[in-house]
């Protein structure tokens, strides 16, 4: 069969997931044909998405964050009012026009959507007739017994609505999770496991003598450094995507922020003896697949709901700012304990993802 993914570029998350999912195709006999991505304003595509995927890209304008001047929390109004500019909304139907050219020139037999809302706003205009599947952690909250997106408040509405016009027009939906659920018909609604890749499974974890860490918003640098200051004997490695950084910045022998790197990220995690993360999805299944301490500071609705999810598992804990004492503190308490539940889960992926991806009714 032949698949066209479009995928939302904003952090790492969903472009691992994507690349997982391309090689996991591909080892079982189909195609990629192409990939769009979305691109937001205050992110890169990393160089690694493009070696890995295994497929022609094309970057599109997608909807972009706007962040506090601390650069740590998004700005809900201002995120509002940049989007609905009639320049970005030009740019915005542009984009919605490109897709519907490359669905029809590509012809794929179905569209895979990471989450990506031009994609659904694109289904919207244009109604294909091609199959439409929707992967991704959010579409959880759409689940009765999903017990973490609870609450009318008006940041779960607007995740709400956000994830309903990601949605729209999927045939099925594939939601990932850190744990079964049995799925909901009504909504065509699939549970699945994390989509993590080959090189994730394979890996053996080791016990070294340092603090991972990934800060997906630049604003949290100064509380790493100021923490730093105070625990100079601590080994921090932190990965970040500051545009204007070179490969490695070495504040001091003991504090070296990376550029985003996958494969080094993924040797980095292996040997860390604890992580601390925004609460992205992807990188916290990376670390519960490999048994390693966890920490999740979310910077707004969405990663509130993954760290919450996550802390339910008894797999990690949850903060308010990269405080590394606390996770210091929880790794003591982890000695000597494993995941073996959460691991077994991972590994049902192929099978239970290759039935949905090919069994379309």
């Amino acid at each position: 069969m032949k698949y066209l993914f479009i995928v939302q570029g904003d952090g790492r998350g969903h472009m691992t997931q994507a690349i997982a999912l391309s090689e996991m195709l591909r080892r079982n006999g189909h195609e990629v044909v192409e990939v769009l991505v979305g691109k937001s304003k205050s992110r890169e595509i990393p160089d690694f998405f493009y070696k890995r995927i295994g497929a022609k890209c094309r970057v599109y304008d997608s909807p972009s964050f706007i962040f506090k001047k601390n650069q740590k929390h998004i700005h809900p109004l201002k995120t509002l009012i940049y989007n609905i500019n009639p320049k970005r909304l030009r740019k915005y139907k542009k984009s919605i026009e490109m897709i519907n050219r490359r669905i029809n020139k590509k012809a794929p037999d179905v569209v895979i959507n990471f989450y990506e809302i031009l994609a659904g706003l694109s289904h919207l205009r244009f109604s294909f007739n091609i199959p439409f599947i929707n992967i991704g952690h959010q579409f959880l909250i759409k689940h009765p017994d999903y017990p973490h997106a609870k609450g009318d408040g008006q940041g779960m509405m607007l995740f709400r609505l956000h994830t309903l016009l990601c949605g729209i027009g999927a045939t099925k939906t594939l939601a990932l999770s850190f744990y079964p659920l049995k799925d909901f018909i009504p909504d065509r609604i699939a549970v699945v496991p994390p989509l993590l890749r080959k090189e994730v499974l394979s890996l053996v974890p080791g016990k070294g003598d340092y603090i991972l860490g990934y800060m997906l918003n630049q604003g949290y640098e100064n509380e790493v450094r100021e923490w730093h200051k105070k625990h100079s004997d601590t080994k921090l490695d932190f990965f970040w995507d500051k545009k204007e950084a070179g490969a490695e910045t070495v504040l001091d022998k003991n504090l070296i922020l990376h550029q985003l790197d996958d494969e080094k990220f993924l040797q980095y995690m292996a040997n860390c003896k604890g992580y601390i993360t925004t609460a992205g999805f992807e990188s916290v299944c990376e670390a519960m697949y490999l048994s390693k301490p966890i920490m999740m500071i979310p910077v707004h609705l969405e990663q509130e709901v993954n760290a919450a999810d996550a802390e339910s598992t008894g797999w990690g804990i949850t903060g308010t700012s990269f405080d590394i004492s606390v996770l210091l503190e929880y790794i003591e308490s982890c000695k000597d304990k494993s995941n073996d539940t959460f691991r077994e889960w991972v590994n049902k992926g192929e099978e239970l993802f290759l039935k949905h991806l090919t069994t379309l009714v």
